[in-house]
């Protein structure tokens, strides 16, 4: 950029020079910033002639000085310009002089854009990024000087000097820059997307030549817009609506500035997204409304399907010849309702127009994050598992499982759910039944009742027996076969125990177990046979010896 503006003051200093050269002695001049100005020309006359005949680094040095001096007379051209008892004759022919240079350096500048186009459109791949680079800084210096011919044209209607005529050719440039830029926005704008969309498509062979046209793209459209945004500031100056710009600026960018909170811009985006909106619904709409009336077509199918394959296979795991266990034939009946679901929800997705190859290796992945954090749920899925193949237990049973007794409600491959006698649900990870014992009460169709009477020392062991078998056969839930076991079975501390064990059918259990024992009770005391309790005798001998020496 630098040596830009070194080459175009190289340009103009011959002519600056001849112009300080022809101009009339001036008075002299009391104040100190129009003598600091006077003398800062004749430097920059001395260094344009000194150029002439300067090479090499000398001569990017003496251009380097011109650019700074020049700017420093601008500075004090503004602040005298600003000053109500400054001689107007004299920054008149001041800001006559500038506006000479602007119009050389316009020259330069415009013929130097054609080049450099021109070079970047024959620049081979390899050097196509350095003669970007050089469009880049020739545009960026010419909206520069865009911006000091604006700022003569100022002074000069300060100085009572207007030019409406200049003004006007100024706008119309700026306006045309404007839609050239943003034009070019657009279309390097597109070309980036098609670099992306091919890069991400490419082999690995097509990749390099690829990179190099993104690379070359996206320079291309940050140039663009550094230059658009620089043009949008002088238009600002100007008077040009720049609204439909800082709309593109803010579409390409996405940066909130504060030209947001215009009302013509907020307008402009507003009405740009409607009108993007209606040519997209326009275009698309009835292929989306075709796309989700498939969609819910093949799910209604599916969702039908599925209940017929639920019906199929739980007449096929009902099969008396398999035997399966009620929990097994639920887990089969679901899992093949939701696999059939499944399958479903992917093919409508698929008509939709879902890649699935990314989803389904995003299932995967997640399978993987989730198997980790969720390792105590998969072990009580395994342990599901397990419980579904050797079949501890089924629906309805009465189990002891997880330190839980109660009936078996219902199970899924992580939790089992136990209703207990008190009516309460408990839900048990199937890892603590399976890790746990196991008492399944209510497996077998046949249960031996177990119980346990006890009679005095002094009460008739045989007519006892006579009176429990009585109590036992008489009973029309106890089975004959197996027989019943009347035995007697401990002589304990405080009495004579017999043991009762009729067999009976599960369900039939704890009314036997109840029934028995009222009527045992009842014909033992009708039968005068006592049912002892625990008691002990205690003898104090050592109270009575007490008493008997105190009555000697």
């Amino acid at each position: 950029m630098r040596l830009l503006a070194l080459m175009l003051l190289l340009v103009s200093s011959l002519s600056f020079a001849q112009a300080t050269k022809t101009e009339e002695p001036q008075q002299a001049a009391t104040n100190p910033k129009v003598e600091q100005l006077l003398e800062l020309n004749n430097e920059i006359s001395t260094l344009a002639k000194e150029a002439i005949t300067t090479t090499g680094s000398s001569l990017d040095v003496i251009r380097l000085q011109v650019l700074n001096k020049n700017n420093e007379l601008r500075d004090i051209l503004a602040s005298l310009i600003d000053t109500k008892d400054s001689d107007k004759k004299l920054l008149l022919e001041q800001v006559k002089k500038q506006i000479s240079f602007v119009k050389e350096a316009n020259k330069y500048l415009d013929d130097k854009l054609t080049r450099d186009q021109k070079a970047l459109d024959k620049a081979k791949d390899a050097e196509k990024l350095i003669s970007l680079k050089s469009l880049a800084e020739t545009r960026q210096y010419s909206t520069l000087i865009l911006n000091e011919e604006w700022q003569n044209y100022q002074w000069l209607e300060k100085l009572d000097k207007p030019s409406p005529k200049a003004v006007k050719e100024l706008t119309e440039k700026v306006n045309h820059r404007l839609d050239f830029m943003s034009a070019s926005l657009s279309f390097d704008s597109q070309a980036l997307e098609l670099a992306n969309k091919q890069l991400k498509s490419a082999t690995e062979s097509e990749k390099s030549a690829l990179q190099l046209s993104q690379i070359l793209a996206q320079r291309q459209v940050d140039s663009d817009t550094d230059n658009l945004k620089q043009l949008i500031v002088i238009a600002d100056k100007i008077g040009i609506d720049t609204a439909e710009y800082k709309k593109q600026l803010f579409e390409q960018t996405g940066n909130v500035t504060d030209d947001l909170l215009n009302s013509k811009v907020i307008w402009s985006i507003a009405s740009g997204w409607t009108s993007e909106l209606k040519e997209w619904l326009f275009d698309n709409l009835p292929q989306m409304l075709f796309k989700v009336f498939v969609f819910v077509l093949i799910i209604f199918a599916f969702k039908t399907l599925k209940n017929i394959v639920r019906k199929m296979v739980k007449r096929a795991v009902s099969a008396k010849n398999l035997k399966m266990s009620m929990l097994m034939q639920e887990f089969f009946i679901s899992m093949s309702g939701k696999a059939v679901f499944a399958i479903g929800i992917l093919i409508a997705l698929s008509q939709v127009g879902l890649n699935l190859a990314p989803i389904l290796t995003g299932f995967g992945v997640a399978g993987i994050i989730v198997g980790f954090a969720l390792q105590d749920t998969l072990s009580n899925f395994a342990a599901g598992m397990m419980l579904l193949i050797y079949r501890p237990f089924d629906v309805g049973d009465l189990v002891e499982a997880g330190g839980i007794t109660g009936k078996v409600s219902h199970m899924s491959l992580v939790n089992t759910t136990i209703k207990t006698f008190s009516n309460e649900m408990l839900m048990i990870p199937n890892s603590k039944i399976w890790g746990d014992i196991i008492k399944n009460v209510t497996h077998e169709k046949v249960r031996r009742v177990d119980m346990v009477f006890g009679i005095g020392y002094g009460d008739d062991i045989e007519k006892t027996e006579r009176v429990l078998n009585e109590i036992v056969s008489e009973h029309p839930a106890v089975l004959r076969s197996p027989e019943p076991t009347i035995k007697l079975h401990t002589l304990n501390s405080s009495s004579v125990d017999f043991i009762v064990r009729p067999w009976v059918k599960t369900d039939d259990y704890w009314d036997v177990y109840w029934d028995i024992t009222r009527e045992v009770k009842m014909r033992f005391d009708r039968e005068n046979i006592s049912i002892p309790f625990p008691q002990q005798d205690v003898h104090l001998h050592m109270v009575e010896k007490a008493l008997e020496t105190k009555d000697a």
